[in-house]
């Protein structure tokens, strides 16, 4: 430990053995050792000692919208990452839409990094995109470092962003699966979605008939036996539909290799709380019912859910409107997502070692950076976030740090107040005072 530059000490680390009193030792960057809670602390380190506050390692969330450049004004990347390292996000991988380019070329993907270099509160990576008429771009975009590749099985909503018939699928899954890249999906069947009643309106009930569970359970069929027959690696998002879970289990049982997302919204909200005319509640696919929910979290528990990532999608206050048919689709979660999985995972028994499993270890392994992110042990990354779980805030938009302050949680009461957050080794926020930005670009390791 001599050569350590800083010391961080807790009576509750969380690291892949189990929460136990610790010191972390950390140089250049990285993590040395994690040491007995009593170790000695060598002359000339800096010694931070967070006392009974939870160390876990920084958070990482794989599916947020940042939609910069083109779509600035919706969100960006000095924004969203400022909210993601006030809610202990260290690492985001960014989608390919809602930008303008969308990440479907490596000229576009240059535009991106180039905008995100100097505007990064944490690190960043990047999905690409899988577009009917870009087969042809997949190889280059994963040899230029993208994590994988995103497809819609039904329409967007982003015109430059067009969905996959099952023809195009196959192409596209082909190709990926010829060099070993990750597909993951938004799994809605457009022909239920076009049969499903569509009332438009305030009513959360006739929005929630417009997105029947059956369009999530027939796509994500389709997918399984795609899948299956070219022995592809696909990643299901934002899993809404609990009847889908069977599906899954069985497909997994046979050898596919398939893994699935859920979302803080899914798991704290439900459709009989969402009031009508409330479109900050809107995502697609959309908040179910309670008894959803239920099901949901039994199959994070039994590992049928893989992980829990935010869906962070924003947009300007103006669209969402009062229409759920016509208001923009997504919720706003980054710097609250912890507090809210936390709030609800201990009200149902869980702990804070499944949450760091579900947000941090299972999402890091999703983009192979398992190796150097998501855990606290020697050799990682020094990204950790510093929360006191047990103190609880009313959410007030106004001290939201994403871009337009529209929220799904306004007004709740939440557990855990993140009090810091460290991206390899430097403290990035404090109390609610930000360092100027730090974050690097990360690649998809070769």
């Amino acid at each position: 430990m001599s050569d350590a530059e800083l010391v961080l000490r807790s009576t509750r680390v969380i690291t892949p053995e189990g929460t136990r009193a610790a010191t972390v030792t950390v140089s250049a960057g990285r993590i040395t050792a994690v040491l007995p809670y009593d170790a000695e602390v060598p002359a000339g380190s800096r010694l931070e000692d967070v006392g009974d506050h939870v160390l876990l390692p920084g958070l990482v969330d794989t599916h947020v919208h940042v939609n910069d450049p083109g779509r600035t004004e919706w969100e960006g990347f000095w924004t969203a990452t400022r909210a993601a390292a006030a809610g202990g996000i260290t690492t985001l991988v960014d989608m390919p839409l809602n930008s303008l380019p969308p990440t479907t070329t490596v000229d576009n993907l240059r535009v991106k990094q180039e905008v995100a270099a100097d505007k990064a509160h944490i690190d960043v990576g990047f999905w690409g995109g899988a577009l009917p008429d870009n087969v042809k771009d997949l190889r280059p975009l994963h040899d230029a470092g993208v994590f994988g590749f995103k497809a819609f099985l039904s329409p967007s909503g982003a015109d430059e962003f067009p969905h996959l018939d099952q023809d195009q699928l196959d192409r596209s899954l082909a190709e990926i699966a010829g060099f070993g890249g990750l597909l993951i999906v938004h799994a809605e069947d457009p022909h239920h979605l076009a049969a499903a009643p569509q009332h438009g309106g305030p009513k959360y009930a006739d929005f929630l008939a417009s997105r029947p569970r059956d369009a999530e359970d027939t796509a994500i069929t389709n997918l399984i036996a795609q899948a299956r027959r070219l022995h592809a690696r696909v990643h299901v998002l934002h899993l809404s539909s609990s009847d889908a879970l069977p599906l899954i289990r069985a497909a997994r049982a046979e050898g596919v290799r398939i893994t699935v997302e859920t979302c803080p919204h899914y798991l704290t909200l439900t459709a009989e709380e969402v009031p009508d005319g409330a479109s900050e509640f809107k995502c697609c696919p959309p908040i179910r019912e309670a008894a959803n929910q239920d099901l949901l979290w039994e199959a994070l528990a039994d590992g049928t859910i893989d992980c829990v990532v935010t869906d962070h999608s924003p947009s300007t206050a103006d669209l969402k409107t009062d229409d759920f048919a016509t208001a923009w689709g997504g919720i706003s979660g980054l710097q609250l997502s912890l507090s809210a999985t936390w709030t609800e995972a201990r009200a149902r028994g869980y702990g804070l070692e499944d949450v760091v499993r579900w947000m941090s270890a299972k999402t890091a392994a999703l983009v192979g950076l398992g190796a150097r992110k998501g855990a606290i042990a020697p050799g990682h990354d020094a990204d950790f976030a510093v929360l006191a779980p047990d103190e609880t805030f009313t959410v007030d938009p106004a001290g939201l740090q994403h871009r337009n302050r529209v929220t799904a949680y306004a007004g709740k009461t939440l557990h855990g107040v993140v009090k810091s957050t460290w991206l390899r080794g430097e403290r990035i926020v404090h109390d609610g005072e930000f360092t100027e930005p730090k974050g690097t670009l990360l690649a998809r390791p070769q």
